[in-house]
């Protein structure tokens, strides 16, 4: 981060949003008191906003990787939720990935150890992919937190994951945005790190102070001060509540000017050198674009979260519950609402828990954090000490580490002599090609991996179920030089064979060729 220059929202906010309004200056009195009832409510209408949102980007999710032109139809109507729940129940990761942790709260208390989330995560029945799959891999061999999420084990860990599994350390702190960063950072470095961290933190923060505000300009602002202004992230959101301020009537100009400066994706394996951008920033970006431009009108802000595209179901789950954390339950407009009414005791696919008991769950816990913020609970009543937010640690992912080039690799392992590379760090995508006769079993690959003479890893790769690697080798932070890769697989089977698809090369800055003009 060196020689950055640091704009902080202060500065944003004064030099383009000067006359535009409210611009998130504001401030919180020292202590809310509400009703219990209330907060009941704006619980059950944060969780809620999520199974709203999710459920209507849902026919769009990652098929657009530009913006949803508004002539695309995107449906609703009645027993439209239900239908998603009957016919395709795992579009709700957005939401049974967070009762995993809510689960462990409710069972082993405020203070569980993180060995806990990690168990109930990694062993969970649902299927992983990403960030959180890599994470799985590493805590099944024996890589635990944070180690699992650090990019240097987990080439996903600048994705999406934490940002849509979050909702949960808002909703269970009212108020208390520092208490919500206290609870995303163990279970969140489970499976990221740096951005990818910090999308989970900046969520949960906008959550926490939904509960006490409903000025969606200071909220989104002051939500961001729990975010180090060095970082990426926070220049990235901070740049977002300017282009808002700029360009007030068109969500689609933010949208450019953000896609123009913050694109284009270092980590993720499946997003370098493609269209396809599961990206924190870029995901948090559309969160934003939606609250900023849907002025608290529900379908507005859903629908533009949505036709910002890429995880464009995620995105609006979380812009609908931050939403719903404001409104509550019942303010949300019945059209949205009573398709949900139908499933509200119905179980989340993969859980025990239903929307109103993960509601009720939610409401338990934060009387905890409530309690052990400073506030206070009385029968009827709660008293939130409201705390002023603090910004987290730093932290860097994939510093120094820039996309130079890809090799098309195509071919089975035993058809690859040797990958060769300039630069300081590889990724190597694999598959599993197995013939028709072949019959599903414990098996698992290994593979050494000779990195310029001298093993480097010996690779386990699960063919099947549970805890399958995202990636076939991944190294970082080698000297930037060139480099040979050569593999000894130890106990090939018949009938199976590992394919190696592509290899993205790193190095220390970026590799700009130069091309004639003429």
């Amino acid at each position: 981060m060196k020689n950055t220059i640091i704009i902080t929202l202060a500065a944003v906010l004064l030099a383009a949003c000067s006359g535009a309004g409210n611009t998130g200056t504001g401030s919180l009195p020292s202590e809310v008191t509400i009703s219990k009832g209330v907060l009941k409510d704006k619980i059950l209408g944060a969780w809620a906003g999520q199974i709203i949102g999710c459920s209507y980007g849902g026919p769009t999710e990652f098929r657009y990787a530009t913006i949803i032109d508004k002539n695309v139809d995107i449906p609703w109507g009645e027993h439209y939720v239900k239908s998603w729940y009957d016919n395709s129940p795992g579009l709700y990761d957005d939401v049974y990935m967070d009762l995993t942790f809510v689960d462990v709260f409710e069972k082993e208390g405020l203070d569980a150890p993180v060995e806990s989330f990690a168990k109930a995560f990694a062993y969970a029945p649902y299927p992983l992919w990403h960030a959180n799959a890599q994470a799985r891999y590493n805590i099944m061999q024996g890589i635990m937190p944070p180690a699992s999420g650090h990019w240097t084990n987990n080439p996903h860990s600048e994705d999406i994951d934490f940002q849509i599994e979050a909702d949960y350390a808002g909703i269970m702190s009212p108020g208390m945005p520092n208490s919500s960063s206290h609870y995303c950072d163990a279970i969140g470095h489970m499976m990221n790190y740096g951005d990818g961290w910090y999308g989970g933190v900046y969520v949960a923060a906008m959550y926490a102070l939904a509960f006490v505000s409903d000025d969606l300009d200071f909220i989104t602002a002051e939500a961001l001060k729990v975010i180090p202004a060095e970082s990426k992230y926070y220049q990235a959101m901070a740049d977002v509540i300017r282009w808002h301020c700029e360009y007030p009537d068109s969500w689609e100009e933010t949208w450019l000017q953000f896609n123009l400066k913050y694109g284009f994706d270092v980590g993720c394996p499946e997003g370098v050198y493609t269209a396809y951008n599961i990206d924190a920033v870029l995901n948090s970006a559309y969160i934003l674009i939606g609250l900023l431009y849907g002025d608290k009108n529900f379908y507005r802000t859903i629908d533009i979260s949505t036709r910002c595209g890429a995880d464009s179901d995620c995105n609006p789950a979380s812009a609908g519950g931050i939403l719903g954390a404001i409104l509550g339950w019942n303010a949300i407009p019945e059209y949205w609402r009573k398709p949900v009414e139908e499933v509200a005791d119905r179980n989340l696919v993969y859980t025990e828990i239903s929307l109103n008991k993960a509601a009720e769950m939610s409401f338990n816990q934060a009387l905890k954090v409530i309690g052990l913020g400073g506030g206070s609970v009385s029968d009827s009543t709660v008293t939130i000490k409201t705390q002023i937010p603090e910004a987290v640690p730093l932290e860097v992912g994939f510093e120094n580490h820039w996309p130079v080039g890809v090799q098309f690799l195509r071919r089975s392992i035993s058809k690859v002599d040797t990958v060769r590379f300039d630069g300081n760090g590889i990724v190597i995508r694999y598959e599993f090609i197995k013939d028709a006769s072949y019959k599903p079993h414990d098996y698992t690959a290994k593979v050494e991996v000779y990195l310029d003479g001298e093993l480097s890893r010996t690779c386990a790769l699960p063919a099947f179920g549970r805890g399958q690697a995202t990636e076939f080798y991944y190294q970082y932070e080698l000297p930037v030089e060139s480099h040979k890769l050569t593999f000894k697989w130890l106990n090939p089977e018949d009938g199976i064979d590992i394919r190696l698809s592509r290899a993205i090369v790193y190095s220390d800055k970026p590799s700009m060729t130069a091309h004639c003009d003429e």
